[in-house]
Parts: structure tokens; C-alpha cells; sequence
């Protein structure tokens, strides 16, 4: 099973928070050692880091409940509803959060047969469960890059 379809998709997923993929960039990596204020920052023209991993946590947390036999509970108008982030704790507990959340979407990824990738995801307009799954992939990175610049603001305005 190393080396099917839901284990390497899974890899994959895994690796964009954590690290490991070719292009030696994670979201781990990414927010280490920002405090809640650089968290909640926003660089002009620029969504602030929290808000954006929130909004990438969001959509893992609607996988979760569908792999996990659940409905799909999520709309996108929803994504950006960051509750309010007003100490380092709270700025810990998003991240924290967001890392258990990709660890058990990774877990419940490798643990699909690979038939199953390619089953209708809920509804027939959201596609297969490979596409959705390869889509939060896209999405983190897209994302990711958009948190790395913000970093690269806020370092650079130190």
C-alpha cells in the first residue's frame, strides 16, 4: 500500500505542512516563530498570515468531515470568517489546530483505497474525491506562497 495512489496523495498533502516536497517550502516552516501581532498583520494589498491559515484549515476541516462519513459542511463565504486572534495563545492554538487538521486529513487520505479516488465527492458538480483532495494540494501551495511574501514584508519591515 506505500506506494498507492492514496498513500502518495496523501505524501503529498502531508508534506506541504511539514516539509519533504520539491519545493522545499511548508507551511511549518513558514509561520515558525511569528508572533500573534506579525500574525495578524496586513502588509497592504495583503491578506495577514492567520487569516490565510485559517482560510487553508477551513477547507481541510470540510474534507475531514466527508472521509470521516460526515456531509460536506462548508461553503466558501464562510472561509475567511477568522474569529478574532488577540494574544499568542490564540495565534498558537490556530496553527496547532490547522497541523492536527492536516495530519488527519493525510491519515484518513492514505487509509482510502485507491477506487475510491475516483468516486463522486458528495455531488457529481464537486467532482472525485482525487480531484478534491488534489485541489486543498493546490490550494495550500497557492496559499503558501501568498505567506511566504507576507513573511518576506514583515521580516523585511523589521
Amino acid at each position: 500500500m506505500a506506494n498507492s495512489s492514496s498513500t502518495q496523495l496523501a505524501k503529498h498533502l502531508h508534506d506541504v505542512f511539514f516539509g519533504g516536497n520539491w519545493t522545499f517550502s511548508n507551511l511549518k516552516d513558514n509561520v515558525a516563530g511569528l508572533n500573534w501581532q506579525q500574525a495578524i498583520a496586513k502588509p497592504e494589498g495583503f491578506n495577514s498570515i492567520a487569516l490565510l491559515v485559517f482560510h487553508i484549515d477551513y477547507f481541510l476541516v470540510a474534507a475531514i468531515q466527508v472521509l470521516e462519513g460526515g456531509p460536506l459542511d462548508a461553503n466558501d463565504k464562510y472561509s475567511f470568517d477568522l474569529p478574532e486572534i488577540k494574544s499568542q495563545d490564540d495565534w498558537e492554538a490556530l496553527v496547532n489546530m490547522s497541523f492536527e487538521h492536516a495530519e488527519r486529513l493525510s491519515y484518513l487520505t492514505a487509509q482510502l483505497p485507491d477506487s475510491k479516488l475516483w468516486e463522486v465527492f458528495v455531488e457529481e458538480k464537486y467532482g472525485n474525491y482525487y480531484r478534491n483532495i488534489l485541489g486543498i494540494i493546490e490550494h495550500t501551495h497557492y496559499h503558501l506562497g501568498q505567506i511566504a511574501l507576507v513573511r518576506k514584508l514583515l521580516d523585511n519591515a523589521k
